[in-house]
């Protein structure tokens, strides 16, 4: 006859290893690992844009960030209609797809469709998205996070007590009617000397706009804390490489001007990243303020005078 007491034990030890298996499967991670090769960079972005095409993803945008490194931003119809959901939901609508040499080898990877979903509060799984971008693509682990985080944490997610959530935003400028948005906007990102330039522009509905932005300080230290390169050089250190971190979103709706607080949107993709230390959000402190302030001139449609008479009712602080 079998030991009771040993029995017992080994329920316990059983229940407590399906618990911890449970748990680890219900956490999420915010970058999937499509692929590693040891194929040339550029084919590997051509083989790219195939299959995302192939599977019936449209590519709305392509951004070299720095070099080695290539973002595909894709969408198509049943993201923008999760997108149209919620007030939060907006920025699931475009997807970014990251080609990355990283010493040997190049990563193929992307933002995981379920972690964002929940972070965003959208009222479905996207499944459907996260099936068809692994058939396509490839998917070895999802990383970015060493334990992950739960779809319950993610939708009231804050790096820390007294930081922004997703629905504390840079509230960048407030238009009579969305004409006069987009076309502030759009000539603000028309002024090189922003340094912030159109990558894509995503039209949901007649008064919804996405656009997709670049950002780069020119190589001057005074404007290096907005700068896109200065910024990943920061945080994205360990592999695999996190570069589906960019490209950064305006929000046009109703009129209104936004786009996430980069202390909610850099804290979602690098949760595990330190406070203190070379590569830590203390690094990055004065950047925040940075692209909010460079984020308002472009709102504000700076360098476009035949924009002033339709100009903002207000200028809302960052």
């Amino acid at each position: 006859m079998r030991n009771p007491i040993l029995q017992f034990f080994a329920l316990i030890t059983t229940t407590l290893l399906m618990a911890s298996w449970v748990q680890a499967q219900d956490r999420l991670k915010p970058f999937v690992m499509a692929s590693q090769t040891d194929a040339p960079f550029e084919e590997v972005v051509s083989d790219t844009y195939e299959r995302l095409t192939d599977s019936d993803f449209r590519v709305i945008g392509e951004y070299r960030p720095y070099a080695s490194a290539a973002v595909l931003v894709i969408t198509r119809r049943d993201l923008q209609t999760a997108a149209l959901e919620t007030d939060t939901s907006v920025w699931i609508a475009a997807l970014r797809v990251a080609i990355t040499e990283n010493g040997d080898v190049t990563e193929v990877s992307y933002v995981n469709p379920p972690y964002l979903a929940a972070a965003y509060r959208l009222e479905q799984s996207l499944d459907h998205v996260t099936n068809d971008l692994a058939s396509s693509l490839g998917t070895e682990t999802t990383f970015g996070s060493n334990k992950g985080l739960t779809a319950k944490s993610l939708g009231k997610y804050r790096y820390m007590f007294g930081m922004e959530r997703v629905d504390d935003t840079y509230d960048l400028a407030q238009y009579p009617e969305q004409a006069q948005a987009v076309a502030a906007v759009s000539a603000g990102l028309a002024d090189a000397s922003n340094g912030v330039t159109e990558i894509y522009r995503l039209n949901l509905d007649g008064d919804t706009l996405l656009l997709g932005v670049a950002m780069s300080g020119g190589g001057d230290d005074d404007n290096k804390y907005w700068d896109d390169s200065y910024q990943m050089s920061v945080v994205d250190f360990q592999s695999p490489r996190q570069t589906a971190y960019l490209p950064y979103e305006i929000l046009i709706r109703n009129g209104n001007v936004s786009a996430l607080h980069m202390r909610y949107r850099m804290a979602l993709h690098f949760p595990d990243l330190s406070m203190m230390g070379k590569h830590s959000f203390m690094t990055l402190m004065p950047s925040p303020d940075a692209i909010g302030k460079a984020l308002k001139q472009v709102a504000e449609g700076v360098g476009d005078s035949s924009n002033a008479d339709a100009g903002p009712k207000s200028s809302p602080s960052t």
